[in-house]
C-alpha cells in the first residue's frame, strides 16, 4: 500500500517519504550507544550526547513557525538558485525528492536543474560522530560550476539555560577554527568547567567558512534566506558570543556524469579536545572508512532484529512485529520520554514507571543492556517501597523537580525484573548490591526492591482495602488528592491534601499481576513459603477488588478524596475507565464470574471506536478540581477520552486472556500506525511508529495523533502481538506456545532467539481454530504440553505446532 506521502519498503526495512510536506515533520533518530539524533524528513532536528538537556549539541527550536525550521542543512547555490536537498530551509521547488528513513540512518535526496545531492546521517556503532555522507551528482549534459554551504547551529551544552539565559549565554559563545576552516570546533565553557568541544568538520577541501550565525544568515533573515547561500561566499567570521554556528563552504566542478563523495563530521570529543577531534576528522577522511561505518550500522540492526521476525497472514502485524516496533522499542530505551518532537529534552528524564514497561519490548534484543536498565531504576528507589518519578540520563541522578508520589510506579519493577529473569534465566540479578537512593551504600539486593515494592502498597490502603493512589497512578491526569485552582500551578508539582485517602482500582490490579509474577518467581527459585506469603496478599486484594471495585457491568476507576466512586454508572460524566478493566483483568480478577468477560464487553459496547479505545466516556464537559488534570483538555484529547493507545494493548492481552481472538486482532490494528497511511492527512504524524495520543470522538479533530516516538504504546503492542496473539512467551524453563489468532489464520511462522537459541516454530491451523495446542513437536519429537523446554548447547530448533479445540492456561506476559 502507498499513501499520498510515501510508502513502506519492507525488503530495505525503510519508510520512503517522496513529499517533503508532509502533514507534520516526519521523525528519525540517529544512534545506540551515547550519541543521539533526531532527524526529520528534511533534515530538520538536532544532536545531543546522553543526555539531551545537560550534553545538546546544536539548537532545535520547538513550536516554531514554521515547524522544523532549525536542523542539518546543505544549501546548493547552481548559478543565482538556492536551494536544499531535503527542501527546506529554502523550500525552492525540486525536480525530485526522496527520504528514506530506516534503522538508525535517514537518506535524502534531492535533484534540481540536473544536480542530484544525496546526504545519508548516521551514527556509526560505539563512536561519537553523526556522519553526513553527501553525494553530488551531474546528471545533465553540461559542466556544472557549484558552490555547497553546509550548516548547523550549536548549543551551549545546557539546553534550558541556552533557550532561556540570554543575558549570559550571548557573552558566552566560542569557537576555535583549524585547517582552513575544515575544522570547525565549538568551545564554549572549555575555558572554564567544561573539558569537552563539538567538532564540525569536513572531508573536503573548503573555500570557505562561518562560525557566527549574524553573518552566515543575518540578524533580519530566516535560514530560507540565509545570507551567506545567496550571497555566494563565505565570510571567515568568528563568533564571540551571541550565537555561534559551523558552516563550511566548499566549491566543485562537475563535468557531465561525473560526482564527488565527501562527508561532513559532527562530533562530540568528550576528551583530548581540538587534538582528538583532529584524529577523528581525519579518520573518516580516509577512503572507505564512512561505508564501513555504514556497513557496521546495518550489521548490527540486521543482528538485533534476526532475534524475532514474523510472517503472518496480516501485512501489518509482519511489518510492525519484525521491524518498525522492534525499532520504536529501541528508541524508548536509549531515550524514554526525554527528547522527540514532542518532548523538548528539557522537562523529562528518564521515566521509573516509563522505563519499567519499556523493558518488556526490548529485553529480549540487548538483555545485557536491560539489565543494567533494571538496575539503574532500582536504584533510584527510596528506602520506603517509593521511587523518583524520573531521573536525569547524565547523572543517574532522581529529579524531584518533576513531581512525585505516583503510587503505582514502584510496582512495575517487578514487572520488568520478572521479565528479566524469564527472558534470560539470570537470577543473579535479585542478589544485586544496589541500595536506596535516600540511604547511600546500604547495599540491600534487588529482591529486596520488590518486596519493599510490595510493601509499601500493602502499608497504604484506603478505607475500601484498595491501594492509595497518592498524587495519581499511571495515568498522571488522574489528581485525586491535589484539588488544584490555581491556574500557574503545576499538576504534576501541585501539593496533595494532608491525610489523602483516595484509591485507585487501576493499581489495584496492577498490584494482582505483579504479585502473581512474583508468586511464579518464587516457586522458580524453590522459596515456596515466600511464594505463599506473596499468594495470602495477593488473595486479600483481590477479594478487596471483587468486593469493592465491581460496578454492575465493569469494575470502578477509583475512589476519590471523599470515597465517591470514579467511573461508576451513578457518575455523570467518565463513568467508564478502560485502565481498571484491563489491569483488573489481567490481575485475575472476574476470572471464575464472568466478570472479567463483562468488564470487557462494557470496554467494547462503550470506548470501542474505529480508532482505538478511549480512555473514558463520557468525556469531561468542565473543569473538575476533584479529579485534576484529566478534565483540564478539552473533550477527545489526551486524558479526557482521547485514545491513548499504551492503554490498548492492554486489552488486546486481556481479550487474549479470554481466548476472544477477534477482537484482540481488532484491538491491536485498531491503533496500528501502518494501518493509518489511507487517512494519513487525519492522523498527520508517523505511519511507522505508535503515538501516544490519537483524538477520540468527542475532538473536533478526531483522529488527529499526537506525541509519536517515545510512548510506552511500543513496548506493549509488541508484547501484546508476539506474547498475546502470536503466544510466543517466555517462561522461566523454556518458551510457552499459546496463540490466540482469528480462525481463518491458517499458519504462522516466528523466528525467535531465546537463550542463545534460534528457534524456529510454525503453528498450523488446520481446524479454523482460536487457539489452544493439540501437538507440539520439537526437533520432530512429540512434548507433552505446551513449554518448549530449555535446550542448551543448540544452536537452531524447529518448533511445530498444531492448534486444538482448547487453549492452555492464559497466556499473560
Amino acid at each position: 500500500m502507498s499513501g499520498e506521502y510515501g510508502a513502506f519498503d519492507d525488503a530495505a526495512r525503510e519508510y520512503v517519504i517522496r513529499r517533503p510536506d508532509t502533514p507534520l515533520p516526519w521523525l528519525n533518530y540517529l544512534g545506540q550507544d551515547d550519541l543521539f539524533g533526531l532527524c526529520t524528513n528534511t533534515g530538520g532536528g538536532y544532536t545531543f550526547w546522553r543526555d539531551a538537556r545537560l550534553r545538546r549539541l546544536t539548537r532545535y527550536r520547538y513550536n516554531d513557525a514554521p515547524l522544523d525550521s532549525v536542523g542539518r542543512y546543505l544549501y546548493v547555490r547552481d548559478g543565482d538558485t538556492v536551494w536544499n536537498p531535503g527542501w527546506k530551509p529554502a523550500k525552492t521547488p525540486l525536480d525530485r525528492y526522496e527520504c528514506r528513513h530506516g534503522l538508525g540512518y535517514t537518506r535524502i535526496r534531492g535533484a534540481r536543474d540536473d544536480v542530484e545531492v544525496e546526504l545519508c546521517f548516521f551514527v556509526p556503532p560505539g563512536d561519537d560522530v553523526e556522519l553526513w555522507a553527501a553525494t553530488v551528482r551531474n546528471t545533465g549534459a553540461t559542466t556544472k560550476q557549484l558552490r555547497l554551504f553546509s550548516y548547523v547551529e550549536f548549543c551551549l551544552y545546557e539546553a534550558l539555560d541556552d533557550m532561556t539565559n540570554f543575558q549570559s549565554t550571548y557573552s558566552l559563545g566560542e569557537v576555535e577554527v583549524a585547517r582552513g576552516g575544515a575544522a570547525i570546533f565549538h568551545t564554549t565553557g572549555h575555558r572554564a568547567r567544561r573539558a569537552h568541544v563539538t567538532l564540525f568538520g569536513c572531508t573536503h577541501d573548503v573555500a570557505g567558512f562561518d562560525t557566527s550565525r549574524d553573518a552566515f544568515v543575518g540578524a533580519h533573515n530566516g535560514l530560507h534566506e540565509a545570507a551567506v547561500p545567496l550571497g555566494g561566499h563565505a565570510t571567515g567570521s568568528i563568533a564571540h558570543g551571541w550565537n555561534p554556528i559551523g558552516a563550511h563552504e566548499l566549491e566543485l566542478e562537475l563535468e557531465p556524469g561525473e560526482s564527488e563523495t565527501f562527508s561532513f563530521v559532527l562530533a562530540y570529543v568528550d576528551e583530548g579536545g581540538i587534538p582528538s577531534g583532529l584524529e577523528l576528522l581525519d579518520r573518516y577522511a580516509e577512503p572507505g572508512a564512512v561505508d564501513d561505518a555504514f556497513a557496521r550500522l546495518q550489521a548490527d540492526w540486521d543482528e538485533l532484529l534476526s532475534r524475532l521476525q514474523v510472517s503472518c497472514p496480516d501485512p501489518h502485524a509482519n511489518r510492525m512485529l519484525s521491524t518498525w516496533n522492534q525499532y520504536q522499542c529501541m528508541a524508548t530505551f536509549n531515550l524514554s520520554r526525554s527528547a522527540s518532537l514532542f518532548e523538548s529534552g528539557i522537562g523529562r528524564g528518564m521515566g521509573f514507571r516509563d522505563s519499567n514497561q519499556d523493558v518488556l519490548g526490548f529485553v529480549h534484543l540487548i538483555p545485557d543492556r536491560a539489565r543494567q536498565r533494571i538496575l539503574d531504576l532500582a536504584a533510584t528507589q527510596l528506602s520506603d517501597g517509593t521511587c523518583f518519578h524520573q531521573y536525569q540520563p547524565l547523572t543517574r541522578e532522581g529529579n524531584a523537580e518533576i513531581g512525585g508520589n505516583f503510587l503505582d510506579d514502584h510496582l512495575w519493577l517487578l514487572v520488568s525484573t520478572c521479565a528479566y529473569v524469564k527472558e534470560t534465566g539470570d537470577t543473579s540479578i535479585l542478589l544485586e548490591p544496589v541500595g536506596y537512593a535516600d540511604t547511600p551504600g546500604s547495599g540491600e539486593d534487588l529482591l529486596h526492591h520488590l518486596e519493599a515494592s510490595i510493601d509499601y502498597t500493602l502499608a497504604h490502603l484506603g478505607p475500601h482495602g484498595l491501594p492509595l493512589i497518592g498524587h495519581a497512578d499511571w495515568n498522571d491526569c488522574l489528581n485525586l488528592n491535589s484539588f488544584s485552582t490555581q491556574p500557574n500551578e503545576s499538576f504534576q508539582t501541585a501539593d496533595d491534601v494532608e491525610g489523602a485517602v483516595a484509591e485507585s482500582v487501576m493499581i489495584a490490579g496492577l498490584l494482582l499481576y505483579a504479585a502473581a509474577e512474583l508468586v511464579r518467581l518464587y516457586r522458580h527459585l524453590g522459596r515456596d513459603a515466600d511464594a505463599d506469603r506473596i499468594a495470602d496478599v495477593r488473595a486479600e486484594m483481590l477479594a478487596a477488588v471483587e468486593a469493592e471495585a465491581w460496578d454492575g457491568e465493569w469494575y470502578v476507576r477509583a475512589f476519590d478524596a471523599e470515597s465517591r466512586p470514579v467511573g461508576s454508572r451513578v457518575c455523570d460524566e467518565g463513568q467508564i475507565y478502560v485502565e481498571s478493566q484491563a489491569w483488573c483483568v489481567l490481575g485475575g480478577a472476574g476470572a471464575r464470574d464472568g466478570r472479567a468477560h463483562r468488564a470487557l464487553d462494557s470496554v467494547h459496547e462503550r470506548l470501542t471506536t474505529p480508532d482505538g479505545i478511549v480512555l473514558q466516556q463520557p468525556a469531561y464537559s468542565r473543569y473538575r478540581a476533584e479529579l485534576g488534570e484529566i478534565a483540564s483538555y478539552p473533550p477527545g484529547y489526551k486524558e479526557n477520552a482521547g485514545i491513548f493507545c499504551h492503554t490498548n494493548p492492554w486489552i488486546t492481552l486481556a481479550w487474549c486472556r479470554l481466548g476472544e481472538a477477534e477482537h484482540a486482532l481488532a484491538t491491536y490494528l485498531a491503533i496500528c500506525p501502518s494501518t493509518r497511511e489511507e487517512r494519513i492527512e487525519t492522523y498527520r504524524c508517523e505511519p511507522y511508529v505508535y503515538a501516544q495520543m490519537i483524538a477520540g470522538p468527542d475532538a473536533a479533530t478526531p483522529g488527529e495523533a499526537k506525541n509519536s516516538w517515545l510512548t510506552g504504546t511500543a513496548a506493549w503492542a509488541f508484547v501484546s502481538g508476539t506474547q498475546g496473539l502470536l503466544g510466543i512467551v517466555p517462561d522461566y524453563d523454556g518458551l510457552r506456545i499459546d496463540p490466540c489468532i482469528p480462525r481463518t489464520w491458517e499458519k504462522f511462522r516466528v523466528t525467535r532467539r531465546f537463550r542463545g537459541v534460534d528457534y524456529e516454530i510454525t503453528v498450523t491451523n488446520p481446524a479454523g481454530l482460536s487457539g489452544g495446542v493439540r501437538s507440539l513437536r520439537v526437533d520432530g519429537n512429540d512434548v507433552p504440553g505446551n513449554l518448549v523446554p530449555l535446550a542448551a548447547g543448540r544452536d537452531r530448533i524447529s518448533v511445530d505446532v498444531v492448534l486444538a479445540e482448547t487453549r492452555a492456561a492464559a497466556a499473560v506476559p
